[in-house]
């Protein structure tokens, strides 16, 4: 019987990260994607910051929610990005009406100078 060489940590770190990537480089048909750039009023950057990390868990948690990723900007620590990855548009629909995005909806006007929100679809090769 012949052994087989155990791979080295980077090796196998290196392995893991290929595969990753291929599990997720394509999405269902119906997924969508959604960039939401938003900017806070001045001086409400750290309280926007916490209620938008207040939906991260919550959002994760639901039906259809691929993925639910929050970034501030390098060059400007009022502006924020929200990428989402939705199962389809109804799943996105359907976060509308939870707990967690009602209670943001409610606030957000207070922090908010702007908002800018584009859906995606993702292009087979």
């Amino acid at each position: 019987m012949v052994k087989r060489k155990a791979k080295k940590p980077a090796q196998r770190e290196a392995a893991n990260r290929k595969s990753t990537r291929r599990k997720l480089a394509t999405l269902p048909n119906e997924a969508v994607t959604l960039l939401v750039q938003l900017r806070a009023k001045q001086g409400q950057h750290l309280m926007l910051e916490s209620e938008l990390r207040a939906l991260i868990s919550p959002t994760r948690k639901e039906e259809g929610c691929l993925q639910y990723d929050l970034h501030r900007s390098l060059d400007d620590p009022n502006l924020f990005l929200l990428h989402e990855v939705w199962a389809s548009r109804q799943h996105h629909q359907a976060h509308y009406q939870t707990p967690h995005f009602l209670r943001w909806n409610e606030r957000k006007d207070s922090l908010l100078a702007s908002r800018e929100a584009s859906f995606w679809r993702q292009i087979d090769l």
